[in-house]
């Protein structure tokens, strides 16, 4: 039985995230696993903090003769148990780690309207309405002349003459 180190691919569509896994060379790709070492995700900003192994279930592996994949190399050779990156890993592990500063919301900025009725209605100024009223007083009443029927037209008509 030959025993292979390989990544088995998860994640989503443009979201990679890839095991590091202890496999059997018959089984597929994303298959049974003999047993996980580690994990690689690429979307992570820090390059140097993407890899995640354990060196010595890797070491116990290749010890027994398993045999790593060309990229799971690279990663053994860089983030394994003597691997060439491991303080700038703890360096980028350590970046990511500090919480990221929250903004501070100044003191001075008006506050959000109320968003039920009752407490819009409490807030809301009281309109008056007797700038209105007063315009119309203001203006001169009209009187209309009576509308006249014909009958009556003529009725005032025959009494001029």
């Amino acid at each position: 039985m030959a025993v292979r180190i390989r990544m088995k691919k998860f994640g989503r569509l443009h979201r990679p995230f890839f095991r590091v896994c202890v496999t059997d060379s018959r089984t597929p790709r994303d298959g049974r696993v003999l047993e996980e070492v580690g994990y690689y995700d690429p979307m992570v900003p820090e390059t140097d903090a993407r890899a995640n192994l354990n060196g010595e279930r890797i070491a116990y592996w290749i010890g027994v003769g398993a045999q790593p994949s060309e990229k799971v190399a690279i990663l053994i050779k860089k983030y394994g148990t003597n691997g060439t990156h491991l303080e700038q890993q703890k360096a980028a592990l350590a970046r990511l780690a500090v919480k990221r500063r929250q903004p501070t919301v100044p003191a001075d900025l008006p506050k959000p309207a109320p968003k039920t009725k009752k407490k819009a209605e409490a807030a809301a100024p009281e309109v008056v309405e007797e700038p209105i009223v007063a315009a119309v007083a203001e203006e001169p009443v009209v009187a209309e002349a009576p509308v006249e029927t014909p009958a009556e037209q003529q009725t005032v008509a025959e009494g001029q003459q």
